[in-house]
């Protein structure tokens, strides 16, 4: 999947860079129909062209049929004459099967001869009207995803921009002027198209040569904007739908210019054609790079080569052997994923939770996990590395787990943080680790001195913290057991017998005994 959807953005990069230089109206059809079959990779690829009688071949690749490369089609005749007639792309997986379209005997047979099976058609508009159709076809069933019934949708709404403009060099070279602000307009869009631009950069290109503010929306307010496609004034503003294929991806507006003449017009609903160019380049970039992130921690978890590992996150910008914090959360994936990606860190899923890799020196980024997913999180780290966030991974997942016994929904945790309770509900393996983060002071002063500090609060705790018993069971004299706890205070803090204290301070002591036994 990652490398289709590298061809196909190299496919769209270089038939931006190749009609950027096109005056040619042949060559520019040429270079659309050829385009076409590289970034769906079909079997064949042709365009048909409008006149008043119907849509009759102009330009074919890969086919072998005299007869397919000369037929035309009647309006509303065929799958093409249906896209032809209602302006809306159309696609079947078993053309001969599908009674939608209204079959000829000389289209069906042009079709039989082609041996065409599986065909999808959009339309090549400028304004409102259909100046042709633009296909891909398999010679096999198959299926086009929404994905690429827009990518073909946004080949051809750039292609009708490119063949617009031959046009008009070609035809109207008397409008010098209007002329030579479509030509620049073409330039620059095509020269941000080609750079990789943001739609904010393109938004100030316009703004520049049509000489008023230009804003993208993320949606348009008028539903009749959003219906064609075209440029609409409302009250002052001009909006144009940005659109790929029948997906709203958003609006672009211009301000300042209730004069617009046709020319700026169309220099300004070109925009918003390359403007959803280069959306949908951005997400199908982001859908990639999102999927390589996921795969990486999911072989991460699974203890795949670390070596191999490092190499590939460093492709994503991704350094592993840098500190990381790994979370666990009950969150959706998609919002995990956006968050990793703003952060430069990794994110998958692992049954039903998300997992998250997150460079920081700090588990305190949990919080803001937290917040950010509406999710409750299991941490640990810092760590570095690959097999060290896989640990990580267990430990931070025991701790959400721990999290959703206590019901606390919506927080954020390290097993340190939640103490004995972790080691009890997380199931922890690191009791040992526990015991010394509790009694750590009391057992280093016994070892050094040679006291029985330990043994003392042991009796003290046995014998229901009575002084009196504990000093007949110790064989003490009572201020003896006294100055004992007194020592314990020091080394713990004076607030070590308070309710929550003493039952860590209890539960350590049984698991050192447990661990001695």
């Amino acid at each position: 999947m990652t490398r289709r959807r590298e061809a196909e953005l190299a496919a769209l990069f270089e038939t931006a860079s190749e009609l950027a230089g096109m005056r040619d109206p042949d060559a520019v059809l040429r270079s659309i129909v050829r385009r076409a079959r590289t970034l769906l990779g079909t079997d064949v690829s042709y365009l048909s062209m409008n006149d008043p009688a119907g849509t009759y071949m102009r330009v074919t690749d890969g086919s072998f049929s005299p007869l397919f490369q000369k037929v035309r089609l009647g309006l509303g005749e065929g799958l093409g004459g249906l896209v032809a007639q209602t302006a809306r792309p159309y696609s079947t997986s078993d053309y001969f099967a599908d009674a939608r379209f209204n079959h000829t005997r000389p289209i069906d047979s042009a079709v039989r001869d082609e041996g065409l099976t599986a065909i999808l058609g959009v339309p090549l508009k400028l304004d409102s009207k259909v100046i042709g159709v633009l296909y891909a076809a398999d010679r096999t069933p198959r299926e086009f995803p929404p994905e690429e019934v827009a990518l073909l949708q946004s080949l051809a709404d750039h292609a009708a921009i490119a063949i617009d403009t031959a046009s008009l060099f070609a035809t109207i070279q008397s409008h010098n002027e209007a002329m030579k602000r479509a030509e620049e307009a073409h330039d620059r869009l095509t020269d941000l198209v080609l750079r990789g631009g943001s739609s904010a950069e393109v938004a100030a290109a316009v703004g520049e040569l049509l000489g008023g503010p230009v804003e993208v929306l993320e949606t348009v307010p008028s539903p009749a904007v959003r219906a064609n496609g075209r440029a609409v004034l409302v009250g002052e503003v001009w909006v144009c739908a940005v659109l790929a294929g029948s997906e709203l991806l958003g609006g672009i507006t211009l301000s300042g210019r209730p004069d617009l003449s046709d020319a700026d017009r169309r220099v300004f609903e070109r925009s918003a054609a390359v403007t959803a160019l280069l959306l949908l380049l951005r997400r199908t970039v982001a859908e990639a790079e999102n999927k390589v992130r996921g795969e990486l921690i999911t072989d991460i978890l699974d203890g795949r080569d670390a070596t191999g590992l490092l190499a590939r996150a460093r492709r994503v910008g991704v350094e592993l052997s840098e500190p990381h914090v790994v979370l666990v959360a009950d969150g959706n994936l998609s919002g995990a994923t956006h968050y990793a990606s703003v952060h430069r860190g990794l994110a998958g899923s692992r049954g039903r939770d998300v997992v998250l890799a997150l460079p920081s020196s700090s588990t305190g980024v949990m919080r803001d996990v937290a917040k950010a997913l509406d999710a409750t999180v299991g941490a640990c780290g810092p760590v570095a590395g690959p097999v060290a966030i896989a640990a990580a991974f267990e430990e931070a997942r025991r701790c959400l787990k721990a999290l959703r016994q206590l019901g606390r929904d919506k927080d954020a945790a390290t097993l340190d943080d939640l103490g004995f309770v972790g080691v009890l509900l997380g199931d922890r393996a690191d009791v040992s680790g526990y015991v010394r983060s509790v009694l750590g002071p009391v057992l280093d002063y016994d070892t050094e001195r040679g006291t029985e500090l330990v043994h003392t609060l042991e009796v003290y705790f046995r014998c229901g913290a009575n002084l009196s018993r504990a000093k007949a069971e110790l064989h003490l004299h009572v201020n003896t057991v006294t100055q004992r706890l007194d020592r314990v205070s020091s080394l713990l803090g004076a607030d070590w017998q308070t309710p929550d204290r003493v039952l860590e301070v209890q539960l350590a002591l049984r698991l050192l005994r447990l661990q001695d036994s």
